[in-house]
């Protein structure tokens, strides 16, 4: 049974980041190299365009803590040059 887009964007919403960059690059190779008819290219696209937005995410959601992070342990080691 097909799965409904809604359930396609729920499963990349669920994938880790290694995960989704895999298929992404899977799937740009096949596009490149016309392994695709065009209405799959079409498909393959939009599931493609998916898998950015949720890595950008999380790499948003990375670059957040870290930057989290950095502040946490700057004010830490200024409180103890008091």
């Amino acid at each position: 049974m097909a799965k409904s887009k809604t359930s396609k964007a729920n499963d990349v919403g669920k994938m880790r980041f290694e995960q989704a960059a895999e298929e992404l690059e899977a799937i740009i190779e096949q596009i490149e190299q016309g392994e695709v008819e065009l209405e799959d290219s079409l498909a393959a696209y939009q599931r493609g365009l998916a898998l950015v937005k949720h890595c950008r995410s999380i790499l948003d959601t990375a670059e957040e803590q870290v930057k989290e992070l950095t502040v946490e342990e700057i004010e830490d080691s200024t409180e103890g040059d008091s």
